[in-house]
Order: C-alpha cells, then structure tokens, then sequence
C-alpha cells in the first residue's frame, strides 16, 4: 500500500533526529509531498514526525496527477527525477483549526485516511 506523505509544518526550533528523519522521507520543506511504500521501518518513522507532517492513503488517480504535473513543470520523467513533488499552498487554505491540531480534532496534522487526496488536489 503506498501513502502520501505532506509536510505541513516548518523547519525552526526542531530536533535534529525529527529533522533527519523528514531528510530521509524527502520532505524538505514545507508543502513538499512525496509517495512511499507502507513497510514496518516506514510506518516507524512517519509515527515520530507525526506532528509536522499529514498522511493517508492515495490513489492511482491522484498519483498519476502528480506525476503529470511533475512532468508538465519540470519536462522531465518524474521516475528519473526526485522522490518528492513541491506543492502550492492549498486553495481555500488548511482545516479550521490550523495547523498546530490533529485532523481528527480538526487541524491539518496527522493520519486522514483516503482525504490526503483531495488536499493533493487542493494543492495542484
């Protein structure tokens, strides 16, 4: 099962194991997003930067968006190409309640099931 991890939160005043730990999900900054398989080591390291990061479920359709829009801004094979995607900031912006909040609280952090995919899209 892949995931789609997004960076929602910055870069200042973190620790630096969290901060190693985002390096080697490619999520370098903010609004960054990037597809990884859902293993034990993954599923370890998402639990630890779980409060600067939203993830969930994504679909081929919302994945093959990605990929042609990577595609469309960089004119290059995106499976060539970096293991992350930059994203604009959301249209309407985040949930309600901001991004210091859990999702199921309703922020913008945090595990959000099949939802990540219309955030993507919001982001496109």
């Amino acid at each position: 099962m892949k995931i789609a991890l997004i960076r929602i939160r910055g870069q200042t005043g973190i620790r630096k194991d969290i901060k190693d730990t985002l390096t080697m999900l490619n999520l370098h900054k903010n609004n960054y997003c990037s597809i990884i398989e859902l293993s034990d080591s993954n599923k370890n390291m998402v639990k630890k930067v779980e409060n600067f990061i939203t993830w969930g479920e994504i679909d081929t359709e919302t994945e093959k968006l990605l990929s042609e829009k990577k595609l469309e801004k960089d004119g290059r094979d995106p499976s060539k190409n970096k293991k992350y995607f930059r994203l604009n900031p959301p249209v309407g912006g985040f949930e309600r309640k901001g991004i210091k909040k859990h999702f199921t609280i309703g922020g913008a952090l945090g595990y959000r099931n099949n939802k990540i995919n219309d955030l993507i899209k919001k982001m496109i």
